[in-house]
């Protein structure tokens, strides 16, 4: 089977069609971002088989406000006729607000959260892997519209570190299909030379906390609850997908919202400069950095610390190298009541 490292489609217009590279596989997710007009009396997100007019749709998720409060209907279209319709009261998306619908591709369903939190199920009634196209119309405006391979496991058992695992190495990419006629096409996410930030999506201001000294053989960084150094591109960043941070150049630090706790999860995807001798990513904390996680290239190993105060605590050193200069990467750190996973 074959993944693919689609970009991301960007502020698209409305109406929108664009490709799904490579179809959908199970485990494959799709994030959708964007905030709902004031007065709006529905928008729709349709993944479907192919990009034709009249086209089987596999899922309509349609959420309305025609009455109070709004609803959410979901259906499939196969040889142009509706199935029956499946309601949800109470509409999670509400005028003028920001939104975010995860739709993760089950065995036999569509998983759909809404705002990061579980919102239904939708058995599939159309083979998933006949879609290979995504539309969205309506009252709504699109900031992003982003895709997440199944996690891929290398086979180098050393992938398994502690406190990040490390999935999904960097795949070709397939040439996107045409635009279905009269809904214009999102030509994607053009390559960054050098890795500069992507307009409209700026590197964040760093926070007041103290800086904290050098790690020995390392160089200092400066106090945030998020940092990475300068030698990955940070692509994409959610913590258990309730938000997302897209194309930032580093280094980088951000507050971490809410904190973490028991369940959390923070993915990372990025790709390691060619030139890179080590980056790392630090989890802060005020007094100092619950997590350093840092794969150094020279040594061809990963080293894992964390850091009270002025004092490094004891290395914790895996042998072996899970990422690749110049390829894509994904790390997923998971919170545990007494331990990141």
């Amino acid at each position: 089977m074959a993944f693919y490292n689609q970009e991301p489609f960007y502020n698209p217009s409305l109406p929108f069609t664009g490709s799904i590279q490579g179809g959908l596989q199970e485990g494959k997710t799709i994030t959708i971002t964007g905030r709902v007009h004031h007065g709006a009396d529905r928008f729709h997100v349709n993944l479907q088989c192919g990009s034709r007019a009249g086209a089987d749709i596999a899922l309509h998720f349609n959420p309305r406000y025609d009455s109070h409060p709004g609803y959410v209907v979901t259906n499939t279209l196969q040889q142009s006729r509706w199935g029956t319709e499946e309601r949800k009261q109470h509409s999670p998306f509400q005028h003028g607000s920001s939104f975010s619908l995860q739709i993760t591709v089950q065995k036999d369903a569509f998983q759909l959260n809404a705002n990061g939190n579980h919102f239904m199920t939708f058995k599939h009634r159309i083979p998933f892997y006949s879609v290979d196209t995504i539309s969205v119309n309506g009252k709504v405006e699109l900031s992003s519209i982003t895709f997440q391979n199944p996690a891929v496991k290398f086979e180098d058992s050393s992938t398994d570190l502690k406190g990040f695992h490390v999935l999904q190495p960097t795949f070709p990419a397939q040439p996107g299909f045409p635009a279905q006629p009269g809904f214009p096409f999102y030509p994607g996410f053009p390559a960054q030379p050098g890795f500069p930030s992507y307009p409209g999506f700026p590197a964040q201001p760093g926070f007041p906390y103290p800086g904290f000294p050098a790690q020995p053989g390392f160089p200092a960084q400066p106090g945030h609850p998020l940092a990475l150094s300068h030698h990955c591109l940070l692509v994409i960043m959610s913590e258990s997908f309730k938000s997302s941070i897209f194309i930032q150049v580093v280094p980088y630090k951000n507050m971490i919202n809410g904190g973490l706790y028991p369940g959390r999860t923070i993915n990372i995807q990025g790709v390691v400069n060619p030139n890179a001798n080590r980056f790392h990513v630090n989890l802060l904390f005020n007094s100092g950095i619950a997590l350093h996680f840092n794969p150094r290239f020279d040594e061809t190993l990963v080293v894992h610390n964390s850091k009270l105060g002025d004092q490094w605590g004891k290395e914790e050193r895996s042998g072996g190298m899970p990422f690749h200069r110049g390829q894509s990467f994904t790390v997923t750190s998971h919170q545990e009541p007494s331990t990141f996973i």
